[in-house]
């Protein structure tokens, strides 16, 4: 059983920052990619960013690149997000998401991934 914890939401202004971190546990889970999407309400989930767990190749939205960083620890089996430049359009629900078995060309289908945490909400006021 894998489980996936997310922390590090809250309130920000526009322009701000947050880091969002995310830990996997499951001693025998060896994730192949983990990644953030978020959902607005009324909006589908969408991608914010993966991280390919072998080489730590990185992948994101268009609309948060260059603001928006992932990184990885793997000896914790924890992801981050470091979001900078926070704008009122990122405010979601932000879900850490992971699997075993996707391949690249499905990072950014929600669809694809196995294992996702319970959220953490993000807001950022205008």
């Amino acid at each position: 059983q894998v489980q996936l914890t997310e922390s590090g939401g809250g309130l920000v202004e526009t322009g701000g920052s947050l880091r969002l971190s995310c830990t996997a546990s499951g001693s025998t889970f060896s994730p192949r990619a983990m990644g953030w999407f978020r959902q607005a309400p009324g909006k589908e989930r969408e991608f914010v960013a993966t991280i390919k767990w072998r080489g730590g190749h990185t992948f994101y939205a268009d609309s948060v690149k260059g603001r928006f960083t992932i990184s990885r620890d793997s000896a914790k089996k924890a992801i981050y997000l470091q979001m900078n430049g926070l704008k009122p359009e990122d405010a979601a629900r932000y879900y850490c998401t992971a699997d075993s078995t996707l391949i690249q060309s499905e990072f950014r289908n929600p669809g694809a991934y196995d294992y996702w945490g319970q959220g953490t909400q993000v807001t950022v006021s205008s």
